[in-house]
Parts: structure tokens; C-alpha cells; sequence
């Protein structure tokens, strides 16, 4: 098998790390910028003075931006927290802030909890708060958790304050912790660097476990979004000599694409359709090409997303180079309104105005990045104001906050404790879903004294009209969180629906892999040809639950398909393809492939997370020494890091190493701190490995501490009731069930285990009403008939009963 760069990535064993002890300010003067690429020219990048030279206008409106000051080097102009011997104690750690020698320092626990001084050596941001980066051992900068207020003092800032102000008591915001400034999640080179500078090279030594960053500008500057531009200024230096012989015309397309063009050149503009009232454009932008350029050159930084390559082309697709992230519950709530930090573009492709042509610039000067108007005089620039901004339409006082069209169709959620963010998805209230779903609505946002219901009446009240108040692919997804038995069916459908944002229906197909069902691959099959990346992608992924001769007949032409995400994915659903055998040029391009897969992994060798994808792909690809070994390099990098101490206890178990398997299992609950989900995901594996060893009262132990470290997981619950039934504590598990049941009302995998633990108790009246329940929720669920056949003989033989359905 020839997997020349897999194998290269699975071996790369990372030496110890050097000791986490900070780099001292040699003098009060600033050395030369180290980050600084020496080859930044070689690379095509002149810098945004050359661009100011014809450009003045577009580099004053940058000039003092956010973007002018995502990162800049610590110095009195710079730096806007208070150094004069300032303090501040948070977590139990009094922090103190001072200048020596015209530089800046900070004296702060570091990574092994001892007080320490520690130079600034950038500031990273400005408003409404500014960070600062420590240089440590090995390239890294570490961001400090104590950020600066920017705001004004009538809004509560200028003063110093955690990043961090709620720590979870089980797990304190010490050296320990992986958010801890000095730990691995607030590392600059991996998490923040490549938004904050212009061509960001990260430049691991996945060996050494060392960086060497560099940058062709320490802010985000002109050629962050234009590309490189030393060919356009040859260009415009050779045109304003006369040089090129081409017409006029001919000569500025030329030398414009020599860079990324962001600009709309159709002449279309925005305008009130005369019979409807609502904007529409003068001229319909194209699906694709200019827009969408435009608007994925801003995701690069405004998502939430994973690099997938190290050189990036400008101006190409997103998902030429990242990865984005989906509707998780951990991310989004399920109708899609933000929960965490998620950097605008998955919601704005969520919204009706993205899918009818509007782009980022209509509303953000693309240089200053300010709005082209304030308050609601930015959106009366599409939509008129007499018809929209009125109490006729809002029903609030004119002026009032309730007036304001971001309060309700782009509610803010605050991040970074200070940071006010509105959510881009540019919705309709929906106050209904909160009830359905239980998702916040922008009327109760500000009326935290009424109820959904309240909310509910008001809006029914002011838009009888119930155009907007349809059927919401929210709904589909929180059946799906939420384990409803009709979950499936809900999924596809949504899948399957081209009307619905491209983000949910790959949110849906994603949840399909939890709710596996013959009839999907049908649905499935289709959605691999569908004209969005982001289904295509996920579709493939859910061929994991195909056999490999399906897999091989619908993945293999995708290994083709135009999207880099879609062909990583058709190479992943193809790597047991590799334990057959197989020869020739079949051989020769699933090896490329995975070799492909195995290069994007590697973008982010510095994080745990690409070596276990690593070591999954071995193990799929029949290669156990090359996993056990990936799964090892993830735990160098993070002794802590749970996946990967969970999947190597269960290669060991593949491989009949049940001892070792336990052994890691043991080890990883010794590793502290983990978080609670963690530990109960490490006694989970560990019941069911004692389940294996046939030490079932062990297992039990362990599972219940499963259940209970972790009550949101379902699952944890139900395989906890499954071994007591096992241990002969039916009993037991019925009340576990019952539990089980109060917070998942919709699992059916707890209903259906409720129905045959009664019936095996005899306890007949109460397995009767449970599947009374399940024929209410599932009328059409096949395993019906089969738990009918289980009660049967419990019932009285003068009993009649309901047939389903009847």
C-alpha cells in the first residue's frame, strides 16, 4: 500500500515539549518583528502602503479600522489597558499590570500556577476589548486571559476583566484547565493567528512541536482579501508608462485580474419594486461567481470553521480550503439562531436576504468595515422607511429600543463577556418555535417578563398573516436532538428540500448518522449530486452506514467532485476499500486520496484532534500499528484529550488487548483534570469493556457513573437500564427508564426497552400504556407488532385492546 504522506503523518512522534517558561524582554526597546516574513515579496506581497499610492481613499477608510488594528506590536500608541501598577484578582489570582523600562508586563500565574512577570509583546484587537499576546518557548504566543474593556465608562468598560468570569467549580479556571491562557486552546499560531495577520503561515514542526509563524503583515491588510499584489502594481506601474498596447478597456479587466475583485461591476443597484413594496435589484446577481466571491472571501475569517489547507488561492471557493461548521447543538440552537461564537457567515447564509443576491458590502463599507448608515437608516437604504420603519410595522414607540430593526430580526448575544453580536440570520421572531423548540425569540429578549405564549398572542395579533409562522427546518433537527421517533423521516425530508438553506440540510444529514434507517441511502443516494458543496459532503459522510460494496459504487466518482470537503470525505468512506487488496490504478488513486486526506489532517498538526482523525483513517484503512500510534501522537499532545485515550481502548479491544484497553481507559480517568462529559464518556467505554470481560456488577458501576456524570446523554442512560436488566436489577432499570424517560420524552430506544422490561416484570397495565404511547408517537413503527406479541400473553382473556392506529 502505498500511503507515502499518511504514513509520514501517523509516525511523526512529537518530542517533549520544552519547559512553558516565558521569553524575557531583553530591553525596553522593541527587537525587530521575529513574525515578520523575510520572503514576504518572494511570495508576491508588497505591503498597504504600496496600495496606498493609488489607492488613498480605500486606505484611509482602512486606516484605524478594526482590521488595521487586529494585531499590532505592544507600544504606548498601541496598548490600551491600564499599566500603572493596575490590578486585578479573578480566580483567586491577583494579576498586576506595570511598565519597566518602557515596556509592558504583567505578573500573573503561568502554567504551572506560580506568579511570574511576563512581557507583552503584541496587543490583538481594539474594541469593544483588547487582548495581549506573551511569547513562550517554541513560537508560540499565548493570548492572556485577562482582556482590557474598551468601552467608554458609561457602558461599564475602561477597567481589566476575566475572559473567563463563570468557571464550572468542578473544574476551576487554574493551570489546569484547558482554558487556562497558558494551555493549548488560547495558543495564538493555531487559534486566532490566521484571521488577525495578512498570509498567516503557521509553520509547525509537528517532530519538534515547535513554530515558526510568519506573516507578510502583522494586521489585516489590503492583500488579506485582495491577494498578493506585486503583479498588479507591475501592471499599473507599466500602464502608467504607457507600455501596454491593449485597450483601455481590455487593459483595466487585465490588470484587475490580477487580484481578487470584490466589487459588483454590473451596474446593478438596489431598488423599490413599484407593485410589492420590497427591494429588488436592478440586476439579478448570479448564483455564483462575483457574490459569492465576495462573501466567502469574508468567511474565511467570519465563520466558524477548520483549515483544511496550508496555501490558499484568493478568491476561491470556501470549501477549497475549510471546513465549515454545521447547525451543532453546541453551536447553533436548532432553529439556527446563534448560541456560541460563530462569526456571522452560518447564519447569514441561513437568511432569505443572502439567497436573494444581498452581500456583505450592501450594508458594511468594506474598508472602514462601519455600516453605510446608522440605526435603521441602513436597512431603509433596500427597504422604505415609511412602510418599515413605523409603528404601523414594529408596533413600538418611534425611537424606542423595541423600534430599532436589529431588535428584532438581528438580536445580539454578548461573547468575550463585552462583545455584543448580532445574530446575521436576519430572521422573523418567531416566539411559536420557542414554545415548540424552546429557542430563545427577540420579543422575549427584551420583555423578560412575559412568557413565549405572551409573545405568541402578540405577534398572532399584529400579523394575522401566518406566512411566516410555517413549518420551520428548526423543528426537523430539534426531533432529531431530542431523539423523536419520527426523527428520521423528518431528517430526510428536510435533507431533501432545495428550498431550505444549504446549512440544514447538511445539519440534517449530519444527525442522520445517529438515526440510521434502510430507507435514507434512497435519499441519500440523490443529495451526492446535489449543486451545494456542503450536502454533497455530508451525504458521503453518511455512507459510513452503507456496506463497502455501496460505498465504493456511489463514493468512488466523488473522489473527483469539484469541492476539496466532498473529496476528503469520499477518500474517508473509502479507506476499508484499502484491506481488500486491491491493486493497480484503483490502488493508485484511493492512495492519492487518502494521501490528500492525510495533508489536510496535517494543516493542523499542532491539535490532537487531526491526529485522531488520523488514527481513525488507519484503522478503517487496516493499518492498527499506524492508528495506535496516531492515537499515541494525539495523547503527547494533550495527555487529556478523551477521543483519543476512548478510541485506542478500543483498538485495543479489536485487537483482543482487552487488559491494555481497560489499562487506558484507567489512565485517562487518572489524567486530571477531564471535564465531567469526559469522565462519564471514559466510564462509559470502561463499563462496556467490563461487559466484555464478563465483570458485570464492575460494569454496572461503571455505567451508572456514566448516567450520572453526563444526565443530557440518552444514550448513557439507556445502555445503564440495559446492564441492570442484565445483571437480573430489572427493577432497577424500570425506574432508571422511567427517569430517562421525564427528560427524553421522544427517545423511542428508552420507550420500546420500557415496553419489554414491564412485560418481562408481568407488570401488564403499565407495558400496555407505554405502548399506547409509542402507537401514538410512532403509529407506524414495525417494531409494534413484535412488542404487541410480547404483551399478549400478559393480558386478561377477557381484555380487548386498541389496534394500532385504531
Amino acid at each position: 500500500m502505498d500511503l507515502r504522506v499518511l504514513c509520514l503523518a501517523l509516525m511523526l512522534m512529537p518530542s517533549v515539549q520544552a519547559a512553558d517558561v516565558p521569553v524575557e524582554a531583553a530591553s525596553g526597546s522593541a527587537a525587530a518583528d521575529p513574525h515578520l516574513d523575510p520572503e514576504r515579496a518572494q511570495r508576491g506581497y508588497t505591503g498597504a502602503a504600496v496600495c496606498a499610492e493609488c489607492h488613498q481613499a480605500e486606505f484611509d477608510l482602512w486606516k484605524g479600522s478594526d482590521h488595521d488594528h487586529a494585531m499590532t506590536e505592544a507600544t504606548p500608541e498601541t496598548v490600551l489597558g491600564d499599566f500603572d501598577d493596575a490590578e486585578i484578582e479573578a480566580h483567586g489570582v491577583k494579576s498586576r499590570f506595570f511598565r519597566r523600562d518602557e515596556a509592558f508586563f504583567v505578573q500573573t500565574d503561568g502554567p504551572d500556577g506560580e506568579l511570574r512577570d511576563y512581557p507583552i509583546r503584541y496587543t490583538f484587537g481594539w474594541f469593544p476589548l483588547q487582548q495581549y499576546l506573551i511569547e513562550f518557548p517554541g513560537g508560540r504566543l499565548q493570548a492572556l486571559g485577562l482582556a482590557w474593556d474598551a468601552r467608554p465608562p458609561e457602558q461599564g468598560g475602561q477597567r481589566w476583566f476575566h475572559l473567563y468570569p463563570d468557571a464550572d467549580p468542578d473544574a476551576p479556571m487554574d493551570h489546569d484547565n484547558p482554558l487556562h491562557w497558558t494551555a493549548a486552546d488560547q495558543t495564538w499560531n493555531y487559534q486566532c493567528a490566521d484571521c488577525h495577520s495578512t498570509d498567516l503561515q503557521k509553520r509547525y514542526d509537528a517532530e519538534q512541536q515547535v513554530y515558526d509563524t510568519r506573516y507578510a503583515e502583522i494586521n489585516v491588510a489590503c492583500e488579506a482579501c485582495h491577494g498578493p499584489g506585486a503583479r498588479h502594481v507591475e501592471w499599473a506601474k507599466a500602464k502608467a508608462a504607457g507600455d501596454n498596447a491593449e485597450s483601455a478597456a481590455a487593459t483595466d479587466a487585465a490588470g484587475r485580474g490580477l487580484l481578487v475583485d470584490l466589487k459588483d461591476r454590473d451596474g446593478g443597484v438596489w431598488q423599490i419594486n413599484p407593485e410589492t413594496g420590497k427591494p429588488a435589484r436592478s440586476v439579478t446577481r448570479s448564483p455564483q461567481g462575483g457574490p459569492h466571491v465576495q462573501t466567502e472571501t469574508c468567511a474565511r475569517c467570519h465563520s466558524r470553521r477548520g483549515r483544511i489547507q496550508d496555501e490558499l488561492t484568493p478568491g476561491e471557493p470556501l470549501h477549497e480550503g475549510f471546513r465549515l461548521a454545521l447547525l451543532d447543538p453546541a453551536l447553533y440552537f436548532p432553529d439556527g439562531q446563534i448560541k456560541d461564537e460563530v462569526f456571522v457567515h452560518g447564519s447569514f447564509i441561513q437568511s432569505r436576504m443572502y439567497h436573494q443576491g444581498v452581500v456583505c458590502i450592501d450594508c458594511h463599507e468594506p474598508h472602514s468595515l462601519k455600516l453605510h448608515a446608522d440605526g435603521n437608516a441602513v436597512c431603509a437604504r433596500c427597504h422604505t422607511a415609511t412602510r418599515y420603519d413605523s409603528p404601523e410595522h414594529h408596533h413600538h414607540p418611534a425611537g424606542s429600543t423595541g423600534a430599532a430593526c436589529v431588535a428584532c430580526h438581528m438580536p445580539q448575544r454578548y461573547y468575550m463577556v463585552v462583545d455584543e453580536r448580532a445574530d446575521h440570520s436576519l430572521r422573523v421572531p418567531r416566539p411559536d418555535l420557542s414554545l415548540k423548540l424552546g429557542t430563545p425569540n427577540a420579543c422575549n429578549a427584551c420583555h423578560q417578563d412575559k412568557d413565549a405564549a405572551w409573545a405568541v398572542n402578540a405577534v398572532e395579533t399584529w400579523y394575522p398573516d401566518p406566512a411566516y409562522r410555517g413549518p420551520h427546518f428548526g423543528e426537523a433537527l430539534h426531533a432529531a436532538d431530542t431523539n423523536a421517533a419520527d426523527a428520521t423521516a423528518r431528517l430526510l425530508a428536510l435533507a431533501a428540500d432545495p428550498q431550505q438553506p444549504a446549512i440544514a440540510r447538511a445539519s440534517a444529514l449530519a444527525r442522520l448518522r445517529d438515526h440510521p434507517d434502510p430507507t435514507a441511502l434512497m435519499t441519500v443516494r440523490r443529495l451526492l449530486a446535489d449543486p451545494q458543496a456542503l450536502v454533497r459532503a455530508k451525504a458521503v459522510r453518511v455512507l459510513d452506514l452503507a456496506d463497502l460494496q455501496t460505498r465504493v459504487e456511489l463514493a468512488w466518482p466523488l473522489l473527483s467532485d469539484p469541492a476539496l470537503t466532498v473529496r476528503l470525505e469520499a477518500a474517508r468512506v473509502l479507506a476499508p476499500v484499502m484491506r481488500q487488496g486491491i491493486g493497480g490504478e484503483l490502488a493508485e488513486r484511493l492512495s492519492a486520496a487518502l494521501e490528500a486526506y492525510a495533508i489536510a489532517e496535517m494543516v493542523n498538526a499542532d491539535r490532537p484532534e487531526a491526529h485522531l482523525n488520523l488514527g481513525l483513517l488507519a484503522f478503517e484503512a487496516g493499518e492498527p500499528v499506524m492508528a495506535e500510534q496516531a492515537y499515541r501522537n494525539a495523547l503527547s499532545l494533550d495527555r487529556r484529550f478523551t477521543p483519543a485515550r476512548v478510541n485506542l481502548a478500543d483498538l485495543y479491544r479489536a485487537l483482543g488487548r482487552e487488559s491494555e484497553a481497560e489499562a487506558e481507559l484507567m489512565a485517562g480517568l487518572a489524567a486530571e483534570p477531564v471535564t465531567l462529559s469526559e469522565r462519564a464518556d471514559l466510564h462509559y467505554a470502561l463499563g462496556l469493556a467490563q461487559v466484555r470481560s464478563q465483570r458485570l456488577d464492575a460494569a454496572v458501576e461503571a455505567l451508572a457513573r456514566a448516567a450520572e456524570l453526563s444526565p443530557q446523554n440518552n444514550r448513557y442512560a439507556y445502555v445503564y437500564a440495559v446492564a441492570l436488566d442484565s445483571a437480573d436489577r430489572t427493577p432497577e432499570a424500570v425506574s432508571v427508564l422511567e427517569a430517562a424517560r421525564e427528560r427524553f420524552p421522544s427517545d423511542r430506544d428508552i420507550l420500546i426497552a420500557l415496553i419489554q422490561y414491564n412485560a418481562k416484570l408481568e407488570r401488564a397495565d403499565a407495558a400496555e400504556r407505554w405502548l399506547e404511547i409509542l402507537r401514538v408517537q410512532a403509529p407506524g413503527d414495525p417494531v409494534l407488532m413484535q412488542l404487541e406479541g410480547q404483551i399478549e400473553p400478559l393480558r386478561d382473556p377477557g381484555q380487548t385492546r386498541t389496534p394500532p392506529g385504531g
